[in-house]
């Protein structure tokens, strides 16, 4: 009888018949949690509650308006489902910190990104990921990014001399995001892999690379939210035909050199050669066993991570450099000045550039290339306020919330980083001179459990960021060079879509695809007194 059923109900109809009675049936079992004393947005929709608004790529005041309701609230999900979504301090610092071993990141999460990357740091949990990131943590220390820094050198004037190149052909106009991508994917396949994309090798660039993870990671993304229920059915039931979808078009196979050392054949003094990531992590785990898979787990990880954050932290940058030349200016003199009196750009330099850093710590701040983590609560745990929060009713402030088993929790980058009751009022505003000053004494009391600066950015507690040094490197230096040598201007009105990562496009075109056209000007051949 299958056999006689029309390809289109196969490939259609059933699917969304499986997916419809798992997500009932899940919900039939699911623990009611009693959230209901905590504010909220009304929900539009059973079937899909408040998540069209919360992860829509205009979604941005509606994320304003959900920081209205206090430190903590909730919205719907699929099919009813209640999820906590948290801005308040100490709250978060029980699920990132102090609690952190009784939320984990969301099975289903977990099961996608198992799907997507293979076996690698996002997809391990308990004491396997702490087995990992123990593993992989010394290749990310300051000591071994001194040695990565010359390894971008070149990649970084690659990008500036194609820039060049690319001004002397056209108007000046130029799509910095495509620039960008094309600098973080060379940079993490140097810097991290020992590997060239070849990235700045063809005026037409289009790596199927760079293009998969532009492409996978956001589909990916958004069939966890919508299809949740399914995928961990999928995951039950063994289901590998989607597996490893990068690692099956990765332009390159391990160099021998790594497989004898994943074997136990490599000299120590062999691995010692390579500054990259991949070659320390070889060597500080000589005699330990790794497997390939991990291997190349690990690999697609860092190229999943590294890309499109970093390419969308940099282009945030430069936007907000071109719609401020004055700060533009300032910056640019201290580049220069720093470059006259000390010599070329190094790592320590670099970091002690207070106005770079500025820069690249407001724009980190209030444009966060990720907007959101999630966790799941593996047990019961009662969490506390800093700033208590009116009830659902308004009849109480809640001082503490009740957490149950199996409550998905959306932990908001981007609310904690603006909050007003944090960082001011005007918390909203890019102003990298906050950074020179004394922050106010709430964001010392706030003790926000981010890695990066008091702030949210590359989250908090074991599963933080592990490459935000990395990215913070590449930042400077590619600004550093960029800003020295050219001055960038706006040349059409830019919107930003949220996503898995924030991305710009042209402000009412028909064309979605990710473009920033700025105007660029080499500054040898202006009289560089914007202010």
């Amino acid at each position: 009888m299958w056999l006689l059923i029309p390809t289109f109900v196969q490939l259609t109809i059933l699917p969304l018949l499986l997916i419809g009675i798992y997500s009932i049936w899940s919900f039939s079992i699911r623990r009611k949690p009693p959230l209901d004393s905590i504010p909220g947005p009304p929900s539009n929709s059973f079937v899909y509650g408040n998540t069209r608004e919360i992860f829509s790529k205009n979604g941005w005041k509606y994320h304003q308006k959900m920081w209205d309701y206090g430190g903590i609230s909730r919205f719907r999900g699929l099919v009813g489902k209640e999820i906590l979504y948290v801005i308040d301090p100490l709250a978060l610092n029980h699920i990132l910190l102090k609690d952190q071993d009784i939320f984990e990141e969301p099975i289903a999460l977990v099961a996608t990104l198992k799907q997507l990357v293979g076996r690698g740091l996002p997809v391990a949990i308990g004491a396997e990921h702490k087995r990992q990131r123990k593993m992989l943590n010394p290749a990310f220390s300051i000591s071994h990014l001194k040695g990565i820094f010359p390894v971008l050198f070149p990649v970084v004037y690659q990008l500036r001399n194609g820039i060049s190149s690319e001004i002397k052909q056209g108007n000046g106009h130029i799509d910095v995001m495509s620039w960008m991508t094309r600098v973080a994917l060379e940079s993490i396949g140097q810097g991290g892999l020992g590997y060239s994309f070849e990235s700045f090798e063809s005026d037409n660039y289009n790596n199927i690379y760079a293009n998969a993870i532009k492409q996978i990671l956001p589909l990916s993304f958004r069939a966890y939210h919508v299809f949740k229920d399914l995928i961990l059915l999928l995951d039950k039931l063994g289901v590998t035909k989607f597996r490893h979808l990068l690692i099956d078009i990765l332009p390159f196979r391990l160099p021998k050199y790594i497989q004898r050392a994943i074997w136990g054949g490599a000299t120590e003094a062999h691995l010692g050669r390579g500054k990259d990531i991949i070659n320390i992590l070889l060597k500080e785990t000589m005699g330990a066993k790794i497997s390939e898979d991990e291997l190349v787990g690990h690999m697609n990880t860092f190229l999943l991570a590294a890309t499109d954050t970093t390419s969308s932290a940099l282009s945030r940058t430069l936007s907000l450099l071109a719609e401020n030349l004055g700060i533009q200016s300032k910056l640019r003199d201290e580049l220069t000045t720093a470059h006259k009196e000390r010599g070329d750009f190094d790592y320590d330099m670099l970091q002690s550039l207070p106005y770079l850093d500025a820069v690249c710590r407001e724009t980190l701040r209030v444009y966060p290339p990720v907007a959101s983590v999630s966790r799941e609560a593996l047990k019961d745990v009662v969490v506390p306020l800093q700033f208590p929060t009116t009830s659902a009713d308004g009849s109480s402030e809640l001082e503490k919330v009740l957490i149950t088993k199996g409550t998905e929790i959306y932990i908001s980058i981007l609310g904690a980083n603006r909050s007003k009751r944090i960082w001011g009022q005007d918390a909203d505003e890019w102003k990298p001179s906050r950074w020179l000053e004394d922050l106010p004494v709430s964001v010392s009391e706030a003790r926000l459990p981010g890695v990066y600066s008091q702030m949210m950015t590359f989250a908090g507690g074991k599963r933080s960021c592990i490459g935000f040094k990395f990215l913070e490197m590449e930042m400077k230096l590619v600004l550093a060079v960029l800003i020295e040598t050219f001055i960038f201007e706006p040349v059409v009105e830019i919107s930003w879509d949220m996503g898995v990562v924030s991305v710009p496009r042209v402000k009412d075109s028909i064309d979605t695809t990710p473009h920033l056209p700025l105007k660029v000007t080499p500054v040898s051949s202006r009289n560089c007194t914007l202010r």
